[in-house]
């Protein structure tokens, strides 16, 4: 899908006679092509891939707010879309007012809308705001109406787009619990999500977007996990670039290169270098249950007799997973000079599938740093099962008595 006219502003129209104009070729991009799948009527069918790969404009092609330059799109059913937030409601009027003319729009009568007033009010919670004019809701707030009202119209088809991660967590439960009931109902759901955890945990199947062309759609942990491997590949090849540059930047110039806004101390030691291999390889992302290590390689602009070498492990969002440091594990320091290579070996590192993030420091035993580095690199984790948590220690189950399986876990 290549859009090839633009609208203009009212001004505009007036003074040249249209409301929209043909763009230049330069400017026409490309959003989707050759992209093909088909949806079983009550899967929950998810889509992938980084920012402006194609995942919203596909969700607006199936509810019909915009239409292909080539193919073509069927939808069996009626469709409820919560693509944009706030899309279809006035600001100047009531919550209210909102939910009638939302339920218009999705094809509701007035004598439904009454019907399902209350529920729709429940749902969102909004009792106490309900006759405010929607201008003074928050984005939280847009999110639980439009989404109390697309699930109460009893959609066909459900198309949610990123929206839900705009909601407070006992909402966005509430929300997946409605979900849940829709599908066990027969209804369809299209899913946008940035959360892989959500997908697996939702979606039936599952298309990797990228660049606007499908690159791969099947079960959600493989495409997920291909995905991961993916984005880990580029962190890896930009940390390499970034890398490179800072040290031609350092030969050319002679200036450092500008402080990174996560890195602080007093650089008597510092770290001029860091990367994690997988099985002896230099990259970054690993099966769990791989041998990975972390390589450090610092340099000591003084000798020092008082240091301490750590690394620690945390999620995206900040919760420690594990971390170590030599002082903890009882090195004695005595003599740092030069420049020295570190190297934290993890024979077996068994974490759940997931983001990780590492922090690296040289710093004094009393932990004045000298060159503290947070979220020098990233780590992706593939697994092959699903498991709660952070940590995916070797286990294997065990029964007695009148119990059998069928299936891949029961042999």
């Amino acid at each position: 899908m290549a859009p090839g006219f633009r609208l203009r502003t009212l001004k505009s129209a007036l003074l040249e006679g249209s409301l929209v104009r043909g763009l230049a070729p330069g400017e026409a991009i490309t959003a989707l092509s050759d992209v093909s799948f088909e949806v079983r009527k009550g899967e929950a069918f998810g889509f992938i891939g980084s920012n402006g790969s194609g995942k919203s404009t596909l969700l607006k092609l199936v509810a019909g707010m915009l239409r292909p330059d080539s193919g073509s799109v069927a939808v069996d059913g009626r469709v409820a879309a919560l693509i944009e937030l706030g899309a279809g409601f006035h600001p100047e009027i009531s919550g209210r007012e909102n939910v009638y003319i939302n339920g218009a729009v999705l094809g509701l009568s007035r004598r439904e809308v009454d019907a399902r007033f209350d529920s729709i009010v429940e749902f969102s919670g909004l009792a106490d705001f309900i006759d405010e004019p929607v201008k003074t809701y928050s984005s939280g707030m847009y999110v639980r109406l439009g989404f109390a009202v697309a699930v109460h119209t009893q959609p066909d088809v459900l198309l949610v787009d990123e929206v839900l991660a705009v909601g407070d967590e006992a909402f966005a439960h509430r929300c997946l619990r409605k979900i849940e009931e829709l599908l066990a109902s027969g209804r369809t759901l299209l899913l946008v999500s940035h959360s892989l955890s959500l997908m697996e945990g939702i979606c039936d199947r599952v298309l990797w977007l990228d660049g606007g062309r499908a690159r791969l759609v099947g079960e959600p942990r493989r495409v997920a996990d291909a995905y991961r491997e993916s984005v880990a590949e580029a962190e890896g090849r930009r940390h390499h670039e970034d890398k490179d540059r800072a040290q031609e930047g350092d030969a050319s110039s002679g200036v450092e290169p500008a402080e990174a806004p996560l890195r602080w101390g007093s650089r008597q030691a510092e770290i001029v270098g860091a990367r994690l291999l997988v099985g002896g390889e230099e990259r970054y992302h690993a099966k769990s249950g791989e041998p990975v290590a972390v390589e450090l390689t610092v340099e000591a602009r003084e000798p020092l007799d008082d240091f301490v070498f750590g690394v620690a492990l945390a999620t995206p969002r900040g919760i420690e997973v594990w971390g170590t440091n030599t002082d903890l594990e009882g090195f004695r320091p005595a003599r740092l000079e030069g420049r020295v290579r570190v190297v934290v070996d993890c024979p077996e590192l068994r974490l759940a599938a997931g983001e990780y993030v590492l922090d690296a420091a040289v710093h004094a035993r009393d932990g004045a740093p000298y060159d503290y580095r947070k979220r020098l690199l990233s780590l992706s984790v593939t697994a092959p099962t699903a498991e709660v948590g952070v940590y995916a220690p070797r286990h294997e189950w065990r029964f007695e008595g009148g119990v059998r399986w069928e299936g891949p876990g029961g042999g």
